[in-house]
């Protein structure tokens, strides 16, 4: 199977060679790696240069965006530029983050679960964080969930879902499009995926506003967007988060923002996330 990797970088010179020297050294390679330096300001570039003069399949591409660290459209236009300089002779798509330590088989395992099972669209492995020299499991995201670090599609499933969409809330509503169209997502406990940078730590009230808009188009729904906003403001301890969620949907509701799911799609979302919010819950 042909992989093809699309990583997006936004200075990323303190972890980038290792992610990848972890992909060079699987014991099946990608056929290809896109690293997208999205205007990065340190030596993301010089890094990933060296890697180019030694490994054939590895390319950059340098884009101009904001420096703001924004979820959502900024690393998904990032992939964009970086996937659109490939053909189309790829088995399997990922998008990497540019802070991760794959294991050796990674890829290898990947190929035999998508081969076992024609129906599996997307498969991946855990993210692991340090702490106290100790790596656990992130605990950012349910067991049943594939993190955006980390996503892999087949093609048939990427073309599907109408690849990946250009907002906050990409790296759910991939996994709700691919059961729609009833595809398989297969999660393995035995790839361990070490994640050096904690995710949203630079995230903003400007992200979760962004947040509360992706609800919108991803037509959840006014009740659901309410009752997940109380939830994740119980979370987090932060009462901000309850009103950046329902003041991002009702901006986004009153300008008539364009959802990026067809009606009969909006049922099937909202179905999805009542369920994984009772399971959540314990019902």
């Amino acid at each position: 199977m042909n992989f093809y990797i699309v990583i997006p970088a936004h200075n990323e010179a303190d972890f980038i060679a290792k992610t990848l020297e972890s992909l060079v050294s699987q014991t099946l390679q990608p056929k290809s790696v896109v690293v997208v330096n999205d205007n990065s300001t340190d030596d993301t570039q010089a890094i990933v240069t060296k890697f180019i003069k030694q490994h054939h399949y590895i390319s950059i591409v340098n884009i101009e965006s904001s420096n703001s660290h924004l979820p959502g459209s900024k690393i998904i236009n990032a992939f964009y530029k970086g996937f659109d300089t490939l053909d189309d002779n790829y088995d399997i798509v990922c998008k990497f983050d540019a802070d991760l330590i794959f294991p050796e088989n990674y890829l290898e395992t990947l190929v035999k679960h998508f081969q076992s099972n024609k129906m599996i669209g997307m498969a991946a492995g855990y993210c692991y964080i340090e702490q106290k020299n100790i790596w656990i499991r992130e605990k950012i995201t349910g067991k049943d969930h594939i993190r955006g670090a980390l996503k892999a599609y087949t093609k048939k499933c990427f073309l599907d879902i109408g690849m990946l969409k250009k907002d906050i809330g990409w790296d759910t509503i991939d996994e709700i499009l691919a059961k729609f169209y009833k595809w398989d997502i297969l999660l393995d406990d035995d790839l361990k995926v070490k994640h050096l940078k904690p995710t949203g730590a630079n995230y903003t009230k400007q992200a979760k506003l962004l947040q509360g808009e992706a609800m919108y188009k991803m037509r959840y729904g006014f009740v659901l967007t309410f009752i997940l906003g109380v939830y994740n403001a119980f979370k987090r301890s932060d009462f901000g988060t309850f009103n950046s969620f329902v003041s991002g949907y009702l901006k986004a509701r009153k300008n008539n923002f364009e959802p990026f799911v067809s009606k009969e799609q909006g049922e099937f979302v909202r179905r999805e996330r009542w369920k994984g919010f009772r399971k959540k819950l314990g019902f």
